[in-house]
Order: structure tokens, then sequence, then C-alpha cells
């Protein structure tokens, strides 16, 4: 009998259900397993398309990683592959930190999973770098695309805005790349049409115009009391308009809930980051947290839809539109240098992440063994976590 294939939207399915049960360690290393996974074992694409992708989230408000997820999986099976990515990348971590609330609410305090983390950081960190290295064939062009790097790197660490840090480095490109036109005068016009065998719908366009911001903030101020609509409009405000790391999460959240709402407490709101951070998938998921500790499970689900609600459409809008930036020389230039700067921020995150991981020998032993076994070995990123994982809980059980 002849072995029938798998459909794309179950094998995009099974992946993301499986990644967001594992993916532990922050956007940058859920970006590492995706690429390792997808793109050096499955081959769903290659790196300069999955830098395409990545240069696209990080131009768009929302959590980066998720929306990766969207992307992957609308590359592989289209609309309905965007919306299983999603929402099964999201489901474990809201899950999770749903049922820690409930445990916070009911009994008042979190389990720490300090052994989790000891375990799991040093493998992702281990990742990360592996990433960055099998990344830097697509990422650096010429001496132009290295200079960039370096150049975001250095603003980088100086405080600038991520998301002025991408969006300058492709200007930056395209102006260079027009400059050059200009003075050769030998490039023929770039826009053109789409191409006749890309894959997706026939249109160029998204399919849903970008959201209005300004509709959100009215919708929220409407509600009075921590009711499921006030709290899923207040959310959704927070995920149409945040940018850059998951961690400015907190200061939007205390600023909307602690300050401007009364309907948490400043401990409250730390205990919810926490419970995001020691659980798998996004961070944005401590948004499922607060919401059940202010409203009880209707309020969990209207916080999680709303924050994450703005990354679908933003996600549905700017999907289609990667054929047509690609195949234009001008739009592809500006790619290039988006490029760039997002593997200038991979590369900070490794280095940020390595100065908190890496601060005992257990946590140092253990990064370099993942290092030599991702780069030397064939075992997937998710026996590696899961390892990782299982010799954190023993170290922490044992004393160290």
């Amino acid at each position: 009998m002849a072995r029938v294939a798998p459909s794309p939207s179950g094998e995009v399915a099974r992946y993301f259900l499986r990644l967001g049960c594992v993916a532990f360690g922050g956007p940058a290393a859920h970006i590492a397993l995706m690429r390792r996974e997808l793109v050096r074992e499955r081959g769903w694409l290659s790196d300069e398309e999955f830098l395409d992708m990545l240069g696209v989230t990080n131009l768009i408000p929302g959590p980066n990683s998720t929306e990766m997820t969207m992307h992957l999986g609308y590359r592989r099976a289209g609309l309905p592959g965007l919306w299983l990515g999603g929402l099964l990348f999201i489901a474990p971590a809201a899950a999770i930190v749903t049922a820690l609330a409930w445990a916070y609410v009911r009994y008042g305090s979190t389990p720490a999973g300090e052994g989790v983390l000891l375990g799991a950081q040093p493998v992702v960190l281990a990742l990360i770098l592996q990433a960055g290295w099998g990344l830097a064939g697509a990422a650096f062009r010429g001496i132009e695309s290295a200079a960039l790097v370096l150049a975001v790197l250095l603003l980088a660490l100086l405080g600038v805005n991520e998301l002025l840090l991408v969006l300058g480095a492709g200007l930056f490109a395209a102006g260079l790349w027009a400059i050059i036109r200009l003075l050769t005068r030998s490039s023929r016009r770039s826009l053109g049409p789409l191409p006749r065998n890309r894959k997706g719908p026939r249109s160029g366009r998204g399919w849903v115009p970008f959201v209005p911001v300004s509709l959100a903030p009215a919708a929220a101020g409407a509600a009075a009391g921590a009711s499921t609509a006030g709290l899923f409009f207040a959310f959704l405000k927070i995920g149409a308009v945040l940018y850059g790391s998951g961690y400015v999460l907190v200061s939007f959240m205390r600023a909307e809930f602690v300050e401007g709402r009364g309907w948490l407490t400043e401990a409250q709101l730390l205990d919810a980051i926490a419970a995001g951070q020691v659980t798998p998938g996004p961070l944005f998921s401590s948004a499922a947290f607060a919401g059940y500790v202010m409203g009880g499970l209707p309020g969990a689900l209207a916080s999680a839809a709303g924050i994450f609600l703005p990354s679908f459409l933003f996600v549905m809008a700017a999907a289609p539109l990667l054929p047509r930036l690609r195949a234009s020389q001008l739009a592809g230039s500006f790619l290039d240098g988006v490029n760039a700067g997002a593997f200038a921020l991979i590369l900070l995150a490794g280095v940020t992440l390595a100065a908190d991981v890496l601060d005992r020998p257990f946590a140092i032993a253990l990064f370099a063994g993942a290092l030599l076994l991702a780069a030397t070995t064939r075992l997937g990123a998710l026996w590696l976590v899961l390892g990782g994982i299982a010799l954190g809980l023993a170290w922490t059980a044992a004393g160290g």
C-alpha cells in the first residue's frame, strides 16, 4: 500500500504544537529552533527566505517569534497554515499560564521553576549562537552589509530603539542602491509585476488592512471596571502598538492596569511576568495570567485573544507581499538591509542572554555540551531542550 503523504496543514499543526510545548528562552531562542528544524532539517525554505520573514516581523508590532510561526505556516500551507501555526504555538503557553494563574489565585503562589530555567536557558543560548552562525551567509552580502551589521550592533548597545534600527538599516541599503543605480544608469526600472509562479493567493495585496490603532484606545476606554470586554480591548490596544522586546510588555501592562486602572498590583504584575518566563512559548502569554487574576477564566481568554489578534492581522496583510518585495530590486535592497539589522539583533540577544545565563559552572558546562551536540550531531532541538531541562531539574533536586 502506498504511503499517503502528510498534508501541509497537518504538518504545520503538528510542528508548531510541539514547538509551543518546548520553546523556552524567549524570541531569539524560538527563532533559532525554527531555523534549525525548518530550514536545515526539513527544508521548508532557504536561509534567505527565512531572513526575509524575520526582517518583516521586525517592522510590525507584536511578538516576533509568534509572528514568525504565522509567516512560516503561511509559507507551508497558505492561510490555514498561518492560523494553525500561530494558534498552536500560542495554545500550550496560554493553557499552562492560565493553570498557574488558577493555582496562584487559589493558593497564593506559583511554582518557581528554577530547575526548568537552569536547564533550558544554556541549551537555548547554544541554539541561538548556532543559528546566528548559520544565518551569517544569508545576512552578509558584501562589505556594506558587514558594516551595517556592526553599526546596528553598536547603536543597539547604546540603547537605540529596535524598530528604528531595523527600519534605518533597510532605508540605508535602499538609498545606497538608488545612488548606485543613479550613478551607473545601468539598471532597469525595478518595480514590476508579481512573479507568476509564486505561492499563495493570486492577489499581491494582504487580506486585511492594517488595524487603525486609534480605534483600540477608544474602545478600551469605554469599558468600566475589569470586565471581559474591557480586558480584551485593553490588551488589543497593547498588542497593536507594542514593538521591540517582549519585556517592553511589562511597562505597557504597568501603565495600563496598575497605574491607569488599578486592576492589578505591582506584585501581581511581576508574578504574571514570572509565569510567562518559566513556561514555554511567547512571553505575551503573561496576558492570560494577568487576565485570569483580573477576570477569571473569561478574563484570561479575552486577554490572550486581545493581545495576539493584532499579530494575526498584521501578518495576514504582510505575508502575501514578501514575493513582491523580493522581486523588486529597490524593495529587495531594503529587505537586505532589514535582514542585516535583524541578524545584528539576533547576535545581540545571544550576547545579552549569555551575560545573564552563564553565571555558574553548571550552566557553562551545559552550554558547552549543548553547543557541541548542536554543531556536530543531528540531534533535534526538542531533545536538546528536554535533555537540558531534565539535567537542570536533577541538579536542583540534588541541591546544586
